[in-house]
């Protein structure tokens, strides 16, 4: 079977987008990943509407993404903080590759705006793509998709 005949109904990259691909949501992980945790924070620092917001976020708390928190401050009423879950956690690579990219073809002449470097030794990071197993860092020219066991003839 050839790429052509499949399905892309069960493609993981449709399904990843399913859940992540608007703007809005990678913002809202953008800023989850910042340490920014809280409604009002979020809403502010992105300047986005709150109903977009809110929609944006309860997607990702249904798709097991973010996770809430209560908390409370002194007179006023009980509210939740959203916290990434080991499943948002794990979208860390694509916002670092999103990162790269837009400070290689985007960013302003004056440099990046945001620079993520490794805790303990202060490195700047890269998201790379390697063989299982290697350190060898490969571009798209160094590999080849082939149809997985996953893959399903397309209907005509």
């Amino acid at each position: 079977m050839e790429w052509l005949e499949t399905s892309t109904d069960n493609c993981a990259i449709q399904r990843t987008l399913d859940v992540i691909g608007e703007k809005w949501t990678l913002l809202v992980l953008r800023e989850a990943f910042n340490g920014v945790r809280r409604f009002d924070d979020m809403r502010r620092h992105m300047g986005v509407s709150e109903p977009i917001l809110a929609d944006r976020l309860r997607k990702l708390v249904a798709a097991g993404v973010l996770r809430t928190e209560p908390y409370r401050e002194a007179g006023s009423r009980t509210r939740n903080e959203y916290r990434l879950t080991e499943k948002g956690m794990d979208l860390f690579p694509i916002l670092i590759s999103l990162l790269q990219w837009g400070d290689r073809h985007c960013a302003d002449d004056d440099g990046p705006a945001l620079v993520v470097r490794e805790r303990s030794t202060g490195e700047s990071v890269e998201a790379v793509v390697r063989p299982v197993g290697s350190g060898v860092a490969l571009s798209a020219r160094d590999t080849v998709a082939i149809i997985g066991p996953g893959a399903r003839r397309r209907s005509a």
